[in-house]
């Protein structure tokens, strides 16, 4: 077992006010426009991560309940109030949801905190960037046209761009309100209709969302949530074949289980998965603003972000100066009640989340890893998890090569740009990176080498309202998100020739 780490206890955070949606005793699915019940009558608890308490609960749908929403998909899909609508009115829609979005942003990012753990001030980050998503892709529905194609005389081609039909999305835990704008929004400026499938442990956002979709103009079917586990809702959704498309978030190795079972009916897949993002920092670098963004990078959402920066890379010259203050900048990384103000730091989303963080400590030391602080339980009651930095650790170790997903990063050193280099891209994943340097040359060199969708220079973890695409290399996913190349995935291109 991990120890306990002597830290003073978190504050009695027992008795607070959270919104009324998670106090509501069992919440809904909503399929065809209606909130039902799961077929079985099961349900699921949603549970508070900071008090492990448990809040609402949520219907335990299954295969049966899957297909009824895929069919109340279908069936909006078809129907002209859908799929006769106007490209400018399905934007102004799309603007609705916007507004929507912040009306209620308050309330929805506080459920987010409540059910999943995150800081009050990054679900409020999530729900801004979640309307701007929707703004952003309420300008597509006009623009998305086909081309004119020379086909010599008496003839004339051309292309449509069409929607794929019922998308099925599946995403994390570990920010509801922050992944699903990204999937849901050009899912809908391109005219398909959806089967939301949230995270069992984390569903109430999206059910308190679903509810507030119902009084927009949005047609009854168009949007329809089933929860329930991965292994049963989950799989259901992957391999119903009136699902066109699977859009999901999660880790590598449910990513590939998606992918495999989705060959059965040939349906399109988005993968966006796991990673063990390099945050490198070279001397030159500006030590107080890279040491922030480092730490903030491992210990952002408790380390439980497919981005997290947990390998750190510090050109050796440095490696004692950017220690020392690494270490007095994760003091203000101290976890506590995601409600309260300046909280930077939350617990762990879940028990099991927390075990498997404190199995991966556990691993460290058999390893040799040395803990230079953190390392266990913080506090006495809720999954919260004492910020953790590893050193002596060596390449082949599991805690250097395997997503922790906790707020644990690991410190080597580098000699120069082509030991950098190497260093960060010897990794399965490609999700993301940092790098931090004056040196022009040099950012552009390691923008240019390192093998990932993403990479920020002096900066870490900034995410594009929309416009930009998102995604990652090796095993860190398919395709991508955001911007036109996230649009196009929710498209198909037909082409038409015509005899004059």
């Amino acid at each position: 077992m991990t120890a306990t780490v002597s830290v003073p206890p978190v504050a009695d955070i027992a008795r607070r006010d959270i919104p009324a949606f998670v106090r509501a005793g069992e919440r809904m699915m909503w399929i065809g426009g209606r909130q039902v019940a799961a077929v079985s009558g099961r349900t699921l608890p949603n549970t508070d991560p900071a008090t492990e308490e448990t809040l609402a609960s949520v219907p335990r749908g299954e295969a049966a309940d899957v297909d009824a929403a895929v069919k109340a998909a279908r069936a909006a899909f078809t129907d002209p109030g859908w799929a006769d609508m106007s490209p400018d009115r399905r934007g102004r829609i799309l603007h609705q949801i916007a507004d929507v979005i912040e009306e209620h942003a308050d309330e929805l990012a506080t459920i987010d905190s409540v059910n999943m753990g995150a800081p009050r001030m990054l679900t409020a980050h999530m729900l801004a960037e979640a309307s701007e998503v929707f703004r952003y892709y309420a300008g597509w529905p006009t623009k998305l046209s086909g081309v004119s194609v020379p086909a010599g005389k008496d003839r004339m081609a051309y292309t449509r761009k069409e929607p794929l039909g019922v998308v099925g999305i599946i995403w994390g835990w570990n920010g509801p309100m922050g992944q699903l704008p990204g999937k849901l929004a050009p899912a809908l400026a391109a005219g398909n209709t959806v089967v939301l499938k949230p995270a069992e442990t984390a569903s109430l956002s999206t059910l308190r969302l679903a509810e507030l979709l119902a009084g927009t103009d949005l047609p009854a079917g168009v949007v329809n949530v089933v929860t329930g586990l991965g292994a049963e809702a989950g799989q259901a959704l992957v391999a119903h074949p009136g699902v066109a498309k699977i859009a999901f978030t999660g880790s590598t190795a449910t990513g590939k289980l998606v992918q495999r079972q989705a060959t059965d009916t040939l349906k399109r897949t988005t993968l966006e998965l796991g990673g063990k993002s390099p945050s490198v920092v070279f001397a030159d670098a500006d030590l107080d603003v890279a040491v922030r963004g480092v730490a903030a990078g491992f210990l952002g959402n408790a380390g439980q972000a497919c981005v997290a920066g947990s390998r750190v890379f510090v050109e050796e010259s440095i490696r004692e100066e950017f220690v020392e203050k690494l270490l007095k900048t994760m003091e203000a990384f101290t976890p506590g009640d995601p409600l309260t103000q300046g909280t930077l730091v939350g617990p762990l989303s879940t028990k099991a989340q927390f075990d498997r963080v404190s199995s991966y400590l556990d691993i460290a030391r058999e390893e040799g890893a040395n803990v230079v602080t953190g390392g266990g339980r913080f506090g006495d009651h809720g999954y919260f998890f004492a910020p953790t930095l590893l050193d002596d650790v060596r390449p082949g170790m599991r805690v250097v090569r395997e997503e922790i997903f906790g707020p644990v990063g690991v410190i080597t050193t580098f000699t120069g740009i082509d030991d950098a280099i190497a260093q960060a891209n010897d990794t399965d994943y490609g999700l993301a990176a940092s790098v931090w340097t004056t040196n022009l040359t040099t950012a552009h060199r390691m923008a240019a080498a390192i093998e990932a969708g993403t990479v920020w220079i002096n900066t870490w973890a900034e995410m594009s309202t929309g416009n930009l695409p998102f995604g990652g290399y090796k095993q860190s996913g398919l395709g991508r998100e955001g911007g036109l190349e996230g649009l196009d995935t929710y498209t198909q291109v037909k082409t038409v020739r015509i005899a004059l």
